[in-house]
């Protein structure tokens, strides 16, 4: 059996790969990596249908762009192109913002990634991250600085995964007929959420720092970020934070994996200490 991952030199890419080596030879892995060379190009169909060549089960994780109709023509290339060469099926990345009501720039391709995984000739399973964890880490010294979190998000709790549990779960789902080809969604998530308040009061037990929350607007937000090219997007994720769309546990990573996701103080106690090596 071979397996296709895509996006594999980025960052829940290389983890899904390192995880992948654990359950199989790394003969039978195919990297599938977006590049400046061009590698594969998710925008030409021709080079996506000669990097499938062969393979078996692709592991779609999808390129980061907020750009909604690339995203789309991306995920269309890459089903007529697995298609074409013969996958057998598909695990393909997804967010739980996904809402018919969900403000977030890229809800729409979330909507529609699955109803478009249906209607194709693929078997496959639809994995739904929650907010990604890691990010938490770089952003401590800032908050450290600023004393408080500051996401738009008011009194509603937010839900969480790493992303090294995320790919774990991905690696078993991709290995396992059972979870991977019946159409399945799963919702990998942490079994807890967190409010504003209690992530602060988490990160400062954490970094012996205190921080609080103090949210800012979301056009404040948006303004905040903007330098680093993605602040009106992020904000558009946060507005639909304050309106309770991500507040999703899941006990799905355990019934995948059959034990519990790491918590969020041991993940950051981890994380933070890394930093002060």
């Amino acid at each position: 059996m071979q397996y296709i991952i895509t996006g594999a030199t980025g960052h829940l890419g290389r983890q899904i790969t390192n995880q992948m080596l654990k359950c199989v030879a790394a003969t039978d892995l195919i990297l599938a990596v977006n590049t400046p060379a061009k590698a594969i190009d998710y925008q030409n169909l021709a080079s996506l249908t000669t990097a499938f060549a062969g393979g078996d089960i692709l592991i779609y994780v999808a390129s980061l762009t907020y750009d909604r109709v690339s995203r789309i023509r991306e995920l269309e290339n890459v089903i007529a192109a697995a298609e074409t060469a013969g996958v057998q099926s598909i695990v393909a990345m997804s967010f739980f913002a996904d809402q018919t009501n969900n403000p977030f720039t890229m809800a729409p391709f979330y909507a529609y990634l699955p109803t478009r995984l249906a209607g194709s000739k693929l078997k496959y399973a639809v994995m739904r991250n929650a907010l990604y964890a890691d990010p938490l880490i770089p952003y401590l010294p800032e908050l450290i600085a600023r004393k408080h979190l500051i996401y738009p998000v008011d009194d509603q709790a937010l839900s969480f995964i790493s992303q090294a549990d995320s790919a774990e779960a991905f690696a078993t789902v991709a290995t396992t007929p059972a979870l991977r080809d019946h159409g399945r969604y799963f919702l990998l998530s942490q079994p807890n959420t967190f409010t504003m308040p209690e992530l602060g009061a988490i990160m400062t037990q954490v970094t012996g720092h205190s921080i609080g929350y103090a949210p800012v607007t979301t056009a404040k937000f948006a303004q905040i970020y903007a330098t680093e090219g993605d602040g009106a997007e992020l904000a558009s994720m946060y507005q639909a934070g304050a309106r309770g769309l991500l507040n999703q546990p899941s006990h799905d990573f355990t019934a995948i994996t059959g034990h519990a996701p790491t918590t969020m103080a041991d993940f950051l106690t981890a994380g933070w200490r890394q930093t002060q090596i």
